[in-house]
């Protein structure tokens, strides 16, 4: 099978300073286009719903909740307590929820050099689901409220991730394969432990709870349950960016990263475990939500090139963006039912996902 390819900046080389200046540019265009889509996305998104709320008047409610102004409020009570308590922290945890799928999606297709990777095909979210179904199902950590369920989401991620590199390592080597395949397995098993977990609880309405949840939703947000989740993800983001030129060496090859001064082994624990806090964090708000880890980094790459200093902040801008725009879809397509959000991104990632294994074993890619 094809490994991942991607066009990193050489290590410690001078470059070409004209080369370097145009990229530098390119880069800043595409961040600085993607930071004001987003922005505006903000308020058009939260006016979105059942009941429509103008983009001026979200405006003014956020200011007013901020800032104290306006003084005197000069719209309905029940606008408010729409856009401040319900859709505003359901619009930002969608776009935090996006960039750490989209951000650890990159790290691992780089990690494992293999464009069908991403947190979901890899069984990572299967195990944070499994461990946050636990907590909802039968208490176990819950008693330290969203941190408990953060934590056990987190550890079943982890314990996933580490049982994947068990099975993929075979010899002391590790190939793109066996770890797919591992990561299928493992997605299979733990989702049939989850399944479990449902038939042997016996509180209908937490079995119907994990059901939807699993499925992914962000209709559980609230400002109380984001804050954990928006700092995992920013400091993630930051620790991505400046481990990019580790992931850049990784991504030629490990005999390559070792020349480099990098050591393959120490360094996939460390990001792996990184990938795993985030997924884990964002798992435990939003459930399962497949196909954003595998789309949006090839997006990204399209847009700014394989140098992961570039790749991992444009990735987590577009999949803020996509994530932010589905659930809009998810909240009105069948108002006012409310469709899964698994669904959405399904219906966007597994076409996209089709015509990546086409050109897989076309032999372009």
């Amino acid at each position: 099978m094809s490994q991942y390819r991607s066009s990193p900046i050489a290590w410690g080389g001078a470059g070409d300073d004209l080369e370097h200046a145009r990229r530098r540019r390119h880069t800043l265009t595409w961040l600085g286009g993607l930071s004001l889509i987003l922005l505006g996305t903000i308020p058009v998104a939260v006016g979105i719903g059942p009941v429509g709320v103008p983009p001026g008047t979200v405006l003014r409610i956020v200011g007013h909740h901020l800032s104290g102004l306006p003084a005197v409020p000069d719209w309905p009570g029940s606008a408010d307590t729409i856009v401040w308590l319900v859709r505003i922290p359901r619009v930002l945890l969608g776009i935090a929820v996006g960039a750490g799928l989209g951000m650890t999606g990159v790290a691992l297709q780089a990690l494992v050099r293999n464009v069908l990777a991403d947190p979901y095909i890899l069984g990572v979210t299967s195990g944070a689901s499994t461990g946050a179904a636990a907590t909802i199902l039968f208490g176990v950590g819950g008693g330290m409220g969203a941190a408990g369920l953060t934590g056990s989401a987190f550890i079943g991620g982890a314990a996933a991730t580490a049982l994947l590199f068990l099975l993929a390592r075979v010899g002391g080597r590790i190939t793109s394969i066996r770890l797919l395949l591992a990561g299928v397995t493992i997605g299979f098993v733990l989702s049939a432990v989850t399944s479990f977990l449902i038939f042997l609880s016996d509180a209908p309405d937490g079995a119907r709870a994990v059901l939807f949840w699993l499925l992914g939703s962000l209709a559980r947000a609230q400002w109380s349950s984001i804050g954990i989740a928006v700092v995992v993800v920013l400091a993630a983001l930051i620790l991505l960016v400046l481990w990019a030129r580790r992931f850049d060496a990784l991504a030629v090859g490990d005999d390559s990263a070792r020349t480099l001064g990098v050591s393959p082994d120490r360094f996939r624990a460390l990001s792996l475990a990184l990938v795993s806090l985030c997924v884990g964090a964002v798992v435990a708000v939003a459930g399962g939500i497949g196909f954003v880890g595998l789309v949006v980094p090839h997006i990204a790459r399209l847009c700014v090139g394989g140098a992961h200093r570039r790749v991992f902040p444009v990735a987590a801008l577009i999949g803020a963006i996509f994530l932010a725009w589905a659930d809009v879809f998810a909240r009105v397509a069948f108002a006012p039912r409310e469709l899964p959000l698994g669904i959405v991104t399904a219906v966007v990632g597994a076409p996209f996902l089709a015509v990546l294994v086409r050109r897989f074993y076309a032999g372009n890619v």
